[in-house]
């Protein structure tokens, strides 16, 4: 018995997997989800109602997709925040824990990706604004978690806000930075991205701490 259910959960898993990398397959050949779930179905070599098996809908692998790019750039926030001391747990320190974090993550390519998979949040397009904002709230648990792992005695209201203002201005800012620079990863525009994130951490900052 243990081995059939283990058959079973094996093959759900290379299913799930199949299903995933098929999709990215063809986000990288067509430029984006220019593509159904028979495609999808195809690629992957599995029947159209195991993809259903496994995900709600089309727009769900497209979202596990980018879960999968965006924490890729979690983990690196998490690995540089377990580097840095934990501080006092203070509105101030935990800022810095997060700001350094966030100027140490390779953001830029991770938006760059999400671009080709979900295209450029907006009025041209607004189901990729909803699916942009449902990827990033689904990675920004993780980052919360951590926080508040890290300064079990911090306000647990505070750890929220700041984890959030700075998630919910990162999917700003990469708006603005597509929409003017281009899904380009040149000196420039990284270099236009760096800017951002300067703005993006004052206005967050002058916002989030006390003026004291």
């Amino acid at each position: 018995m243990t081995t059939t259910t283990d058959r079973r959960a094996a093959l759900k898993a290379k299913h799930r997997a199949a299903i995933v990398q098929a999709a990215r397959d063809l986000i990288e050949e067509r430029g984006g989800r220019d593509f159904g779930v028979d495609d999808l179905a195809a690629r992957a070599d599995v029947a159209r109602r195991t993809v259903f098996n496994h995900f709600a809908s089309l727009d769900d692998v497209l979202l596990t997709v980018c879960e999968e790019e965006l924490s890729v750039i979690i983990d690196r926030f998490l690995e540089h925040i377990a580097r840095t001391p934990v501080g006092d747990g203070s509105r101030a320190s935990m800022f810095d824990e997060l700001e350094a974090a966030a100027r140490g993550a390779d953001l830029a390519p991770a938006i760059t990706s999400m671009y080709r998979i979900l295209g450029a949040p907006g009025r041209d397009d607004p189901k990729a604004a909803v699916l942009t904002q449902t990827a990033f709230s689904r990675v920004t648990d993780r980052l919360r978690a951590e926080v508040a792992r890290r300064h079990p005695a911090a306000d647990p209201l505070d750890a929220a806000l700041l984890v959030e203002s700075l998630m919910s201005g990162i999917v700003v800012i990469g708006d603005h930075w597509i929409r003017t620079t281009g899904p380009r990863l040149d000196d420039e525009a990284v270099a236009a991205w760096d800017a951002l994130i300067s703005r993006l951490v004052h206005s967050v900052r002058s916002g989030y701490l006390p003026t004291d």
